[in-house]
Parts: C-alpha cells; sequence; structure tokens
C-alpha cells in the first residue's frame, strides 16, 4: 500500500514513511492510493469473527509490508482492549457507545493504535508528536504515549475555558514525556500552528516531527473498526443501516465512508455538527467556505476548517452528487443540544454527552425523511467530560468514573503562547 499526499499526488510513500512523517512534504494529507473492496464472505461472516480478527483483516492493506503480521496482530491487541457497546435506545434507533476506553472518548483507538505503530518504528531519533486539540483528542493521545520512549508529546489546546475542566486536566497532569500549551485562540488556531510547523523547513532539519491529529494515517484509518465492529452484532437485521457521526474535524465520519468503500453494506451517513456548520453549508451551495470556529458546549466539534474533509471528496473523487448520495450534513445549536439532552433523559434516563446530542438530532432529522432505516448514532464521550452543563440540564449529579477521579488532585502544568513564534521557541528548547 502507498500513499499519495492529496495536495500535489507526486510523492507516493509507504505507510511506515506517512506514520513517521505525519503530513506530506508539500503540506498535503496522505491518503491511499488504492482500496480493495473486502471479500463478500468476510463481511457476511463477522459474527464469527472477534473484534481482533475483524481488525487486523480490515487495516492490513493499508499498512502493507510496513509491520509484520504477528506484530500488527500485537498492535490491534493493544489498541483494542476494552467494549463498544451498542444500547437500544428506542424503536429503530440504537446507541453505538465508544467511550469506555482510558480516556473515556472515541480517540482512543486512534491514539492508542498510532502509538504503538511508532513505538514499533522505534526510529533512532527521537520522535516530536503534535497534537492539536479541542478535548478528546489530546487526553487520548496523552495517554496512549505516556512513558512510550523514544517519543514527546506537545498538545496545543484553546484557553478561554474553551475546553472543559476535566479535558484540561486530562491534558495537563501527565508529566514525563507530555507537554501541554495553551494557545490564545481557537482549536483552528492550535491546528494551523501544527500545519505550520510542519512545513517549516528549519524545524525539520532539527527536529523529528510527526502529529497524532487525524491528519496522521495510523490515528485516522483505525477509526473503521467501530463500524465493522458494530455492524456484527446487526448481521441479522433486515432494515438497512445509517449512521450519524458527531463531526468536528470530520476524521471520524471519513473511517467511516472508507469502511463504506470496502464493503460494509451501509445506506447513508450523516455528518451532525454543531453551528460551526463549513460542511452543511458546502452541501447546499457547493462551495467550501471556511470560516472562524465558535465556541459551544459541544467543544470537539469546534473546527470551522475541517482538515479531513478534502480526504472525503477523495472518496467520491470530487463527483459533488455521489457525495450527496451517500452523505449529509445537519447542524444544531447549543439551545436544541440542551434540550433534546433534556428530552431523552426524561423518556428513557439515558444521559447524552453534547456530542452525542447532535448525533441524535442529526439522525433523528434524517429518518423523519427515511423512516424504513435503523439509525446509530454514535455516543463520542463520557457525559462526565460535560458535567456542569449536563448536571445543570437533567438535575441530577454524574457519578465521576475512577479513570478520572484521580485527576481532580493533580496540580494542571502548561505553558501559554500566542502564536506559532512562540511555540517555536517553546519547542526548540525541548
Amino acid at each position: 500500500m502507498l500513499y499519495k499526499s492529496l495536495k500535489s499526488n507526486l510523492e507516493l510513500v509507504d505507510f511506515k514513511t506517512a506514520v513517521i512523517n505525519g503530513l506530506a512534504k508539500d503540506g498535503g494529507l496522505y491518503f491511499p492510493s488504492e482500496i480493495k473492496e473486502l471479500d463478500e464472505s468476510f463481511i457476511k461472516n463477522l459474527d464469527k469473527k472477534t473484534n481482533y480478527e475483524i481488525a487486523y483483516d480490515v487495516i492490513k492493506q493499508f499498512v502493507g509490508q510496513s509491520i509484520n503480521e504477528s506484530d500488527l496482530k500485537k498492535i490491534i491487541k493493544k489498541t483494542l482492549d476494552f467494549e463498544f457497546p451498542l444500547i437500544d435506545l428506542e424503536k429503530n434507533i440504537k446507541v453505538l457507545e465508544l467511550f469506555h476506553g482510558p480516556t473515556l472518548a472515541f480517540k482512543d483507538v486512534g491514539a492508542r493504535f498510532l502509538a504503538n505503530c511508532l513505538s514499533h518504528f522505534n526510529t533512532e531519533k527521537e520522535s516530536i508528536v503534535l497534537v492539536a486539540t479541542s478535548g478528546d483528542t489530546g487526553a487520548a493521545v496523552a495517554n496512549g504515549f505516556l512513558d512510550v520512549k523514544g517519543t514527546k508529546v506537545i498538545i496545543l489546546y484553546p484557553g478561554g475555558g474553551k475546553v472543559s475542566e476535566i479535558q484540561e486536566r486530562q491534558l495537563t497532569t501527565n508529566g514525563g514525556n507530555i507537554i501541554a500549551m495553551k494557545v490564545n485562540g481557537v482549536f483552528d488556531d492550535c491546528q494551523k500552528i501544527v500545519k505550520t510547523a510542519f512545513t517549516d523547513y528549519d524545524l525539520n532539519k532539527k527536529l523529528n516531527l510527526t502529529s497524532a491529529n487525524s491528519i496522521n494515517v495510523a490515528r485516522w484509518l483505525p477509526q473503521m473498526f467501530y463500524y465493522f465492529i458494530a455492524y456484527k452484532e446487526l448481521t441479522k437485521q433486515q432494515k438497512e443501516i445509517v449512521f450519524s457521526v458527531p463531526s468536528g474535524n470530520f476524521g471520524n465520519i471519513c473511517a467511516g465512508l472508507i469502511a463504506m468503500k470496502l464493503g460494509l453494506p451501509v445506506k447513508h451517513f450523516i455528518a451532525s455538527t454543531n453551528i460551526n456548520d463549513t460542511i452543511p453549508r458546502y452541501f447546499k451551495t457547493k462551495k467550501y467556505i471556511a470560516k472562524a470556529s465558535k465556541q459551544t458546549i459541544s467543544n470537539a466539534m469546534d473546527v470551522g476548517d475541517p482538515s479531513n474533509f478534502v480526504r472525503i471528496t477523495e472518496i467520491f473523487e470530487n463527483d459533488h452528487d455521489s457525495l450527496l448520495d451517500k452523505m449529509s450534513s445537519f447542524s444544531f445549536d447549543d439551545k436544541q443540544t440542551v434540550k433534546v439532552i433534556l428530552d431523552v433523559y426524561n423518556k428513557s434516563k439515558y444521559i447524552l454527552d453534547p456530542h452525542g446530542a447532535i448525533g441524535y438530532l442529526g439522525l433523528i432529522k434524517y429518518l423523519k425523511k427515511n423512516p424504513k432505516y435503523l439509525g446509530i448514532f454514535l455516543e463520542t464521550a463520557h457525559p462526565v467530560k460535560f458535567s456542569d452543563d449536563i448536571e445543570k440540564t437533567i438535575g441530577c449529579k454524574i457519578k465521576i468514573p475512577t479513570e478520572i477521579s484521580h485527576l481532580l488532585e493533580k496540580e494542571k502544568k502548561f505553558i501559554t503562547i500566542n502564536n506559532y513564534k512562540e511555540f517555536k521557541r517553546e519547542l526548540i528548547k525541548f
């Protein structure tokens, strides 16, 4: 398997090089040069396979010869050591819970897979892993890379209350090889700093930089596993399936669309967003116009210029009509989010986090016009991460899991920066 840059299509590299580089030399995102559909018999027999077996068969063509079979299977076992429950919420609607990993967020799978891949490659020169986060990515990456030899992780996150208190503690209390930088700005500013670093010739001569955001293929592609694992539980269903995915940087839904391209029988994907509605507007106008992100209670989706959308258009060969046939996108504001959290809690006692709430809203909107389908929406983070907003809404306390409670007594440590110049100055100090 070779990967091309979506900026120029000139550079072709193997999986190992793509992972270590993070971004292509021309600043473009890497994308598989070809994708081979899986055997129909594999899909039909998913219910007879373990999650490990499914993940191996799904990812092996993308890894190619960069990791041998035995080691790849070991990496997968280290990645998928928790459950992905599929919960019945109401008629024709199920919840896929992705928050049962160590940092209580869906990003645990991709972060662990990437960390184990980099550890396997074990380059002689120390790897500096850069990650921009709007909340959950940084925590998952910190956990996945903590004390991994030969790596140092720099987490950039927006200040000014744009991540929750629990999320900030997950980012700033690790110590060791994990360094947090609070950026005076929004997530898009953090992401811009990371992308600028990869095109800084001077910096790259001195340091071995890689990315742990979903721009990195080893963080992005393992998210395919969720969809195959969920479908494993639904192989006997007679109804066609649609997924609603809370979407910020669009890596998760992009991985789902790759799963579809591999042959997973999903009828449609819904990209559910908050008021940062760059993609819903694109679907209406056919024009991609990025805008400054706005702060919401669903902070992981506060992205005005989602990096992975260029990969989605590549999947559909830049054919807007083909994309519309397989994907929809809707946006919802905080008022709608809070209302549906309360409504669902009153109806079923199920507690949605703000991102899952938007996934649910997108699914309901789609199913109103397409009631014959079975809908699944993704719960991407444990509601305790957003306890202030949720407890005010539902009027009761959320039990704090043990994974979180030990952080509350730790001291937060971070470096405050304002721009790329300050970031570079701090980075060279390390």
